[in-house]
């Protein structure tokens, strides 16, 4: 199961200088070798700051008439980083991802009524190798002053007020992002994994081994020179045997120990740093396809959206092609009905006058009839 994780840095003006360049990415050479360059232009803001965050911070201060006594080593701000693991963000997508950064930010917002305009900036990194958000806000806490009045004011001593203010933190955020439908595990607590809370860059900073690298290649296995034993018998001649069996030749076996022992040491070293170069190959490698991978992920993300996009387009443009059709040929749909009904009518009007022709020789023809048979009765006929 991945963790929910949240870490807290206090920054002084000093301090808030130096993350300002590397969130920014202000510099050609950056100290964090995990940043891909080539992926920066991924990174994107849910609050972008316009100018440094030391001019951010003054500029919020005076527009809000924020309180309190600023030295040059106070802690003017906080620096919090939003993460989890790799197989976290593959398993929910770019979209979910998004709004996990999202929900954190919305989270800082309304964590002790912060308010969001007090948050300086809040950028998502998608340059490096797992995918975090730095938001950096100003720790405003509302109080009063001596008169009673209601005052804003910059103290990030009591806005962290209490041994168990992280604690606290833990448990709000973990209880935020669960309910927004993110199954993550809380971050242990530090009495369970005994260890310490570094700084932002020190907990990304990763230990390489180029100082053993260096002493490797600068130890000699040599073994020294010590003088042989049959040079000390010529000159020692016929004095006492004691002394080498008991000093000389003690101190040569272990001069000799020693120096297997060393060989052993520079090997089992030689091989400990020959894994650790494999590692690294493997890591760069492992990095490297991971990228390609999130890259293809968003790619193809990016590619759905466009064909939905297109799909739509096309369904409103169709529609439209309709609507014009319709009103385009409506007259003539009109006209052709008028005249289809015009001639209806003058058909029925020739069958009535047809039928009403019929009839009238009809008439005429029984009048006839009956006019034969009264001048020429049938009985008369016969005679």
């Amino acid at each position: 199961m991945s963790y929910a994780i949240i870490r807290n840095e206090k920054l002084t003006r000093v301090q808030a200088m130096g993350a300002y360049k590397h969130n920014e990415r202000k510099t050609r050479n950056h100290s964090n070798k995990n940043i891909n360059s080539t992926k920066t232009e991924l990174n994107y803001y849910l609050k972008k700051n316009e100018l440094s965050y030391i001019k951010e911070f003054d500029k919020i201060k005076e527009k809000y008439d924020l309180k309190g006594q600023i030295r040059s080593n106070s802690n003017i701000m906080c620096e919090m980083v939003f993460t989890s693991d790799q197989k976290f963000f593959d398993k929910i997508g770019y979209e979910e991802s998004k709004r996990y950064f999202e929900e954190s930010y919305k989270f800082i917002c309304e964590y002790k009524n912060l308010g969001e305009q007090n948050i300086i900036s809040a950028v998502v990194h998608m340059d490096e190798d797992t995918p975090h958000m730095h938001l950096l806000f100003i720790p405003v806490i509302h109080t009063t002053d001596k008169q009673g009045n209601k005052i804003d004011k910059v103290c990030c001593r009591d806005f962290w007020k209490g041994k168990n203010s992280y604690r606290d933190l833990q448990n709000a955020y973990f209880k935020h992002i669960s309910g927004k439908g993110f199954k993550l595990e809380r971050g242990e607590l530090v009495e369970v994994t005994n260890r310490e809370h570094y700084s932002v860059q020190e907990y990304k900073r990763i230990t390489n081994f180029e100082n053993t690298k260096e002493l490797l290649n600068s130890i000699k296995l040599e073994l020294p020179e010590t003088p042989d034993i049959k040079d000390f018998q010529k000159i020692m001649l016929n004095r006492d045997e004691k002394i080498k069996n008991k000093i000389i030749k003690p101190k040569d076996e272990l001069i000799k120990k020693l120096y297997n022992e060393n060989i052993s040491l520079y090997k089992e070293l030689s091989k400990q740093t020959t894994i650790i170069d494999k590692s690294e190959k493997f890591e760069k490698e492992k990095f490297k396809l991971e990228t390609e991978n999130r890259n293809l992920r968003f790619n193809l993300n990016m590619f759905q959206q466009e064909v939905e996009k297109t799909a739509k387009a096309i369904d409103v443009e169709y529609e439209n092609k309709i609507k014009d059709l319709e009103t385009k040929y409506k007259s003539k749909i009109d006209n052709l009905r008028t005249v289809e009904i015009a001639h209806g009518v003058a058909h029925f009007f020739q069958l009535f006058i047809l039928v009403h022709h019929i009839k009238q020789r009809g008439i005429i023809f029984v009048n006839e009839y009956y006019h034969l048979l009264a001048r020429f009765p049938i009985g008369s006929l016969d005679k």
